[in-house]
């Protein structure tokens, strides 16, 4: 389960991603592990407001991409706001 999502929250947003049902681990591609590991990371980092998680917060981002020695910020930081989107998407599905 991923921050702030409940369990069928985390399965869709797992099939958004492609992941198969009932799986246990996930390959990674080693030209996105960086990015994956900050958005696991800033998974507790969600905005909430009235109408509901509106996206991440992105204050502590600079702290958390020093903390994993990221070089290549720039694309992680487009990385990341990809997966926020789809997250999003995901998670705002009625």
């Amino acid at each position: 389960m991923y921050g702030g999502m409940s369990s069928k929250e985390s399965a869709e947003f797992e099939r958004a991603f492609g992941f198969p049902p009932d799986i246990d681990d996930v390959e990674v591609w080693p030209d996105v592990w960086e990015s994956y590991q900050v958005f696991s990371a800033m998974k507790t980092q969600w905005r909430v407001g009235m109408s509901g998680i509106t996206g991440l917060d992105y204050n502590p981002l600079n702290q958390v991409m020093d903390l994993l020695n990221i070089k290549d910020r720039a694309t992680v930081f487009s990385d990341l706001r990809i997966m926020e989107a789809k997250a999003l998407e995901v998670m705002h599905k009625k």
